[in-house]
C-alpha cells in the first residue's frame, strides 16, 4: 500500500485513492472481474474523489454534487466515478442502509435513467451467502467506496459483451480458484 504521510501525523497513514488504484488494476483489471474497467481506466476517464465526509448527511450532499458534475461532464472527459469515504459508512450494515438514499438521490435530481450508483466494501456481503464466502470478495474494496456510472456507458459496454450473465459465474470461478490467500497476496505491497 502507498502510505502518505499526514499533516501533523507521527507515522505514515494509508492512501485511500492509491489503495484503490492497486484494487482497481490488481483485482478488478488484473482479474477481470470487470470487462468493462481496463478502457475507462487507461483512458483515464476514471474520477478519484477522496471525501472527507465523517456523517452520511455529508456524504449523500457530496454524492448528489458528484451526480451533477458527472451528469454535466463530457463522457471522454470522466466516464466515472469513484467516491471513497474512509470515514463515514464503514459498517456494511450502514452502509448498505444508505443505498437507498444514494437511489433515492439520482431519483431527486432525476437521473434515473441516465446515472446508477454501484456498491462497494471492505466488508461487502451478499444476502443468502456464508460469512466467509469468497464470492463477496467481487465487491469488496479496500474502502467504502460509491461508484457513479453512466447508463449509457453501462449499456454500450453490455451489448459488446456476447454474454454479460457469465460474468458473475465467472468471477466466482476465478475466486474460488485464488481463494482468501491468494486475495490477500494480490493487494498486498
Amino acid at each position: 500500500m502507498t502510505d502518505s504521510v499526514l499533516p501533523g501525523a507521527g507515522d505514515a497513514a494509508p492512501d485511500p485513492v492509491a489503495a484503490t488504484r492497486r484494487w482497481i488494476e490488481r483485482a478488478v483489471i488484473g482479474l477481470n472481474l470487470c470487462p468493462f474497467a481496463k478502457a475507462v481506466y487507461v483512458k483515464e476517464q476514471v474520477r478519484f474523489v477522496l471525501s472527507d465526509a465523517t456523517t452520511p448527511e455529508a456524504l449523500l450532499e457530496q454524492l448528489a454534487e458528484e451526480l451533477v458534475l458527472l451528469r454535466d461532464t463530457d463522457p471522454a472527459q470522466i466516464d466515472t466515478t469513484l467516491i471513497i469515504h474512509p470515514e463515514v459508512l464503514t459498517d456494511f450494515l450502514d452502509y448498505n442502509d444508505f443505498l437507498d438514499n444514494a437511489d433515492a438521490a439520482v431519483e431527486a435530481l432525476d437521473l434515473q435513467g441516465v446515472l446508477q450508483v454501484a456498491s462497494f466494501h471492505p466488508d461487502y456481503q451478499f444476502a443468502g451467502a456464508a460469512p466467509d464466502d469468497i464470492s463477496h470478495y467481487t465487491n469488496r474494496s479496500p474502502y467504502p467506496t460509491l461508484h457513479l456510472l453512466r447508463e449509457d456507458s453501462v449499456e454500450r459496454a453490455v451489448a459488446a459483451f456476447p454474454d454479460p450473465d457469465v460474468i458473475v459465474e465467472r468471477n466466482i470461478q476465478t475466486l474460488d480458484r485464488l481463494g482468501h490467500e491468494g486475495w490477500r497476496k494480490l493487494l498486498a505491497d
